[in-house]
């Protein structure tokens, strides 16, 4: 009967951060190093921002050559003196983990590119069941050689050297299970059956996007939903929200030289807790709009978005790995309500469009706006599971439809001369009833009409060109009956 292991590396996986600055110390408190190497405090803080990068693993890489006439005992004591500072280190959620792999027979292994000898009594004091790390070579008088014995334990020659031990110990990759939180860890997760992401570095956000392998996270206490239970044995992340940060960072209006903006209230946006926020939908580029007024605060968001978004190549992935809950209408499935409401526990905001999609034709112009009972529901349930109302914050949007158009496949980027004015205006929380979504939905709609501007409630009868701008490219609907049609009904 075969059986799997379970591979984990070390820094930003499960240690919170990186090892290297208490190895360093203790090294020089051994009396091995006289001093820190330039810039050493710079690069560890780099390495906790973003990860391993080539020129630290070139540097790690001269390690052996470094520790060449070194005594192996006396780094083997000093690892053993530090070895409690770093198992304070461990991520929370870790030692359950490592008991549930236990209980289903799978031996739990350390997988590091730092040396055997530093590692070692850390893995020890974890009680794990075997170390796959770089190896030095030791002359017969017990002093480093400069060599390495074996493979440097990075990226392919980690995955070598995983099968090796595998090999060694009758272990199945095909029934392992690995966790990392870097890029350069492809191979190894590439080749195990169960890959698991956790706290990754922005390249892997993408690759495990790509590759859709699950993100964990180990910082914290988590109840994970049921299909959660099924699929990941620790707390499944609410996508990548590092990565939304980043990108947070560079929608800025300049960003986008063919619209201005115009943003109001986004401090009335809570700087920190969970908050509903509902926006009008009158175009592709709404999102975007959004997301500009979001950058301002320091908060993250969570969108729910039509599968069709999420379905599509690479656009799609990146979605869902920046936070994105997918939402297929044709189901009738609460599921995406429930993901919604997990995060709002998780203290996070949520974004929603009621609409549902973009109105069509003549509707897209109608003074009253209709939505759909997603909202309301969503903060109903919400308001239940936390025994305290969650605010719902409304968004009205306007000329985000001159940018892009209904019509057009893509945003009009050439209009860098005039570009239209973009208005995102936040209001006053609603207050609802969590009673009855129709009431409550109706409150928040008129709550989103009452941010619009004069014209919107003004506009006459569309013209021809009005009514193709707001239609899809090749659309040949029944426009008579597009301001009858359900909301959110494509």
């Amino acid at each position: 009967m075969t059986r799997g292991a379970a591979f984990f590396d070390l820094d930003r996986t499960l240690l919170v951060g990186a090892s290297g600055t208490h190895f360093s110390q203790a090294m020089r408190d051994a009396g091995l190093v006289n001093r820190s190497l330039p810039g050493e405090a710079l690069l560890y803080k780099l390495f906790n921002t973003i990860g391993e990068t080539l020129p630290a693993m070139a540097i790690a890489r001269q390690g052996a050559n470094l520790a060449k006439g070194r005594s192996r005992q006396v780094v083997q004591q000093a690892a053993d003196k530090v070895a409690d500072a770093l198992a304070a280190m461990v991520q929370p959620l870790a030692a359950s983990l490592f008991e549930e792999h236990r209980a289903a027979g799978r031996p739990v292994v350390l997988a590091t590119t730092t040396p055997y000898d530093l590692v070692k009594p850390l893995a020890d004091r974890l009680g794990l069941d075997g170390v796959v790390a770089t190896r030095y070579g030791v002359n017969a008088d017990g002093t480093y050689d400069g060599t390495l014995d074996g493979p440097f334990v990075w990226s392919a020659g980690k995955l070598a050297a995983v099968r090796e031990w595998a090999s060694n110990n009758d272990v199945d990759l095909a029934e392992s299970y690995a966790y990392s939180d870097s890029f350069y860890d492809t191979p190894l997760l590439s080749a195990v059956g169960h890959p698991f992401v956790v706290n990754p570095d922005p390249r892997m956000v993408l690759m495990a996007a790509a590759r859709r392998w699950p993100t964990i996270d180990l910082s914290a206490a988590f109840k994970p939903t049921s299909a959660q239970q099924s699929s990941a044995p620790a707390k499944t992340q609410r996508g990548n929200m590092d990565l939304q940060r980043l990108a947070l960072n560079f929608t800025h209006p300049v960003f986008f030289p063919y619209a201005k903006f115009r943003i109001e209230g986004t401090e009335r946006i809570p700087a920190h807790g969970a908050a509903i926020l509902v926006g009008n939908h009158r175009s592709y580029f709404d999102a975007a709009a959004i997301g500009v007024a979001i950058a301002q605060t320091e908060r993250t968001v969570r969108f729910l978005g039509k599968k069709e978004v999420f379905d599509a190549p690479v656009l799609g992935q990146i979605a869902a790995a920046m936070g994105g809950i997918r939402v297929d209408r044709g189901t009738g499935s609460d599921e995406p309500l429930q993901a919604a409401a997990e995060a709002l526990a998780n203290g996070d905001l949520v974004a929603i469009m009621p609409q549902g999609t973009i109105p069509r034709g003549k509707a897209f112009y109608k003074p009253v706006l209709k939505g759909r009972w997603g909202a309301a529901r969503l903060a109903a349930l919400a308001n239940k599971s936390l025994n305290e109302p969650v605010p719902v914050i409304p968004i009205g949007l306007w000329g985000t439809e001159k940018v892009w158009p209904r019509s057009a496949r893509i945003p009009n980027v050439l209009n860098v001369v005039t570009p239209p004015t973009v208005t995102i205006v936040v209001g006053d929380p609603v207050k609802l009833s969590y009673k009855d979504v129709e009431a409550d939905t109706a409150k928040i709609m008129q709550a989103i009409m009452d941010l619009l501007p004069e014209a919107s409630r003004t506009h006459g009868k569309p013209t021809k060109e009005e009514i193709a701008l707001a239609s899809p490219p090749g659309y040949k609907g029944d426009q008579k009956k597009e301001g009858e049609r359900r909301p959110g009904t494509d």
